[in-house]
């Protein structure tokens, strides 16, 4: 009868121990990387219009020595 309890007391143990921390990891990674591309956008935007903005077809002045 004890025999029957610690099997999937053990296998209980072991994937809380094992395997649970990996898919944890992998998921907390996920929601991260997913976090760090959001907050990128605004900045990404701000130089597309800053580029924009910009005026670029003035010539360079030269300085003549």
């Amino acid at each position: 009868m004890k025999l029957n309890i610690r099997i999937p007391a053990l296998l209980l143990l072991w994937f809380s121990l094992i395997v649970m921390p990996g898919c944890a990891g992998t998921i907390i990674e996920t929601a991260t990387d997913a976090a760090v591309a959001v907050a990128k956008i605004p900045f990404k935007v701000g130089a597309a219009v800053v580029d924009v903005v910009t005026d670029d077809d003035e010539p360079e002045e030269k300085n003549n020595e």
